[in-house]
């Protein structure tokens, strides 16, 4: 009998070995699901559980239950392994590059100012990209070294993205619909200036891009334990109970760096009786 794989929120790394399930196709074979609506599988009837910085997208509440519907659709016995930014090393960072920024390092500032946007940037952002955006788009980046040892080739990625050269010829944007007009114009009639931008940002951090909780190995530990879950244990990005984890490269690229430096990697089972 073959193995049942799920990978939850799967993004741009999914497998074909697994069943992948994401709010948006990012490529063929995904299944299209909104996850506060529950796992779209059945009772028992999933043997590997996966996800990847979805868990602090929920608030704490929800966060609980996305967790007992994984444990509903693993087998008993089943394995869950999650991965989640790493709180406990964010704040290490944050006290030591303090500690030396304070006595007068000035080389240290810039991984200080880093360390503050890591902290709070993803639960404060009031708009796509917040200020860790705006620190990647600069011209010289003054640690380059110390940033993507924290956040990988996502980091990379982007930074490479908000520093390309835009090209000569911009797009005009297409033509507002008649449609699009009249909202425009009630929008403009019912709503002042910071009604709308109060409208604008609520709408924002409602969409699921920023983050709801933080968690270190206790909490989240604990947590798994609340719902059910048994024996669970730290790993690395190529450490697993998966089979042929390393190979299948969904928290690691070709050359075995990890995607997000900067994950705690948890996995826990459900109990076989």
């Amino acid at each position: 009998m073959s193995v049942v794989k799920v990978n939850l929120g799967c993004g741009r790394r999914y497998h074909p070995a697994w069943i992948n399930i994401d709010l948006a196709a990012a490529g063929p074979g995904v299944i299209e699901h909104n996850l506060l609506e529950g796992i779209p599988q059945p009772d028992a009837s999933v043997d590997v559980l996966y996800h990847a910085h979805v868990v602090e997208h929920f608030k704490k509440e929800p966060a609980e239950t996305f967790l007992e519907e994984c444990f509903r659709v693993l087998k008993p016995g089943g394995l869950l392994r999650v991965a989640v930014p790493d709180l406990e090393p964010i704040c290490r960072n944050y006290l030591s590059t303090l500690q030396a920024a304070a006595a007068g390092d000035l080389s240290a500032e810039h991984d200080y100012d880093w360390c503050m946007l890591e902290l709070l940037d993803q639960l404060l952002r009031d708009r796509p990209g917040g200020e860790i955006a705006q620190y990647l788009k600069q011209e010289t980046l003054p640690n380059e070294a110390f940033v993507f040892s924290r956040t990988g080739d996502e980091a990379r990625e982007l930074r490479e993205l908000l520093t390309r050269p835009k090209p000569s010829t911009a797009k005009r944007p297409p033509p507002m619909t008649l449609r699009a007009k009249l909202k425009d114009r009630i929008r403009n009639l019912v709503l002042s200036a910071d009604d709308w931008e109060a409208l604008r940002i609520g709408h924002f951090r409602q969409c699921g891009a920023i983050h709801q909780w933080m968690y270190d190995r206790f909490s989240l530990g604990r947590l798994l334990c609340q719902c059910g879950f048994v024996e669970p244990v730290v790993c690395s990005a190529l450490e697993s109970g998966i089979p042929d984890w390393a190979e299948e490269h969904l928290d690691s690229n070709d050359e075995g760096r990890p995607y997000k430096p900067d994950s705690l990697y948890m996995e826990a089972r459900r109990p076989k009786a």
